[in-house]
């Protein structure tokens, strides 16, 4: 016997989350918002914080950041609301609360990685449904499998990452009819990325009383804050509310979140200026004929390679950290993503990869 057999045999073969050390590199690989807040804001904040009482538990301030964010989100009134500490905790709440016996947790791949990961750390099963070679959702697929597994949860990135695009509404729609007809399953929309996409799920979150839709202040350009949110029926977020840490959410996140939100116009701006730098990189990328760039609805682009671990190490080498997400799935052979940083820092982006995607890709990405 080893004391490591305290823990579960499953949890002990799990590999932990690893963050790469950006440490002196251009940071393109974790879908930041790049841009900082302009100095004279900066300084408000900073006064702003000072005064907080940080000897204390968070308190009844909490109810002023629900009220913002229901405004700035167009919350329907009707509906609950409940915070988690980046979304990454509300899908591990998800988890916790719906973990019966044999429950099973439903996701596309290649998707967010956090969906699998919580689901089997609370005991679920996770059943992943591969989309098709361009990325789509295989809605025969999805729908056979919610038949087959009848999902307590099933998620729905929009857009996806690592893959960057919205998928077909008329399919999403199939999938949340089908969760639906089972009588007990939830369908998130996870909207993480909705900044920079041309729509939300939101005009149609009534229209269904299984669907709850769940953001993030991360990509709006709080990544560091840590503060995500869900929206739904009230008596479903009840229930996740109900396995909440108390206090989960820093006074000095409340506060930061607050004034961030008075200053939605200044974050407003940076999501046109990193659109406007997407655009910009996809339209250079479509130049270099070793690459593949797939459309992309969020502030990260997807793109095929000839060789991903050779072009992540040769930008590395540059000073230039990038994510090689190949190993992720099948369907994501020799793919990188690059997330849009900066002008500067995609000017350097672009001058290393055309230099590095010079041969033409080839057929077979395998």
């Amino acid at each position: 016997m080893s004391l490591l057999d305290v823990f579960r045999p499953d949890v002990r073969a799990m590999h932990a989350y690893v963050v790469q050390d950006a440490a002196g590199y251009i940071k393109l690989d974790a879908m930041e918002n790049p841009f900082t807040l302009p100095p004279d804001l900066q300084v408000k904040l900073g006064e702003r914080l000072g005064p907080v009482a940080m000897n204390r538990y968070p308190g009844v301030r909490v109810n002023d950041l629900h009220a913002a964010l229901r405004a700035y989100a167009h919350v329907p009134a009707d509906h609950g609301l409940v915070l988690g500490n980046g979304s990454d905790e509300l899908i591990s709440l998800l988890s916790v609360a719906c973990a019966q016996p044999g429950a099973v947790a439903l996701a596309p791949l290649p998707g967010f990685v956090m969906y699998e990961a919580f689901a089997k750390q609370s005991g679920m099963q996770f059943v992943g449904v591969p989309l098709t070679p361009d990325f789509e959702l295989d809605g025969p697929a999805m729908l056979a499998a919610i038949r087959a597994h009848k999902p307590a949860l099933t998620y729905i990135a929009y857009p996806n990452n690592p893959t960057a695009n919205l998928w077909d509404d008329a399919v999403i729609e199939q999938i949340i009819d089908a969760v639906g007809a089972n009588g007990q399953g939830l369908v998130i929309i996870d909207e993480a990325y909705q900044p920079f996409a041309s729509k939300s799920y939101l005009d149609r979150l009534t229209k269904h009383p299984h669907v709850l839709l769940m953001r993030t202040l991360s990509k709006f350009g709080l990544a560091g804050i840590r503060l995500g949110y869900m929206m739904g029926r009230k008596d479903l977020i009840e229930q996740v509310e109900k396995v909440r840490p108390p206090y989960n959410i820093s006074v000095l996140n409340v506060e930061a979140a607050l004034f961030a939100l008075e200053h939605a116009d200044e974050f407003a701006r940076q999501a046109e200026l990193i659109k406007a730098e997407r655009a910009r990189l996809l339209s250079a990328l479509a130049d270099m004929p070793g690459a593949k760039a797939y459309p992309s609805q969020a502030n990260m682009i997807l793109v095929r390679v000839n060789d991903a671990a050779a072009t992540f190490n040769a930008l590395k080498a540059r000073g230039i950290l990038i994510k090689n997400v190949a190993g992720l799935h099948g369907l994501l052979a020799n793919c990188i993503r690059l997330t849009v940083g900066k002008p500067s820092e995609n000017d350097a982006l672009i001058a290393a990869l055309t230099e590095l995607l010079r041969e033409p890709l080839n057929s077979n990405p395998a």
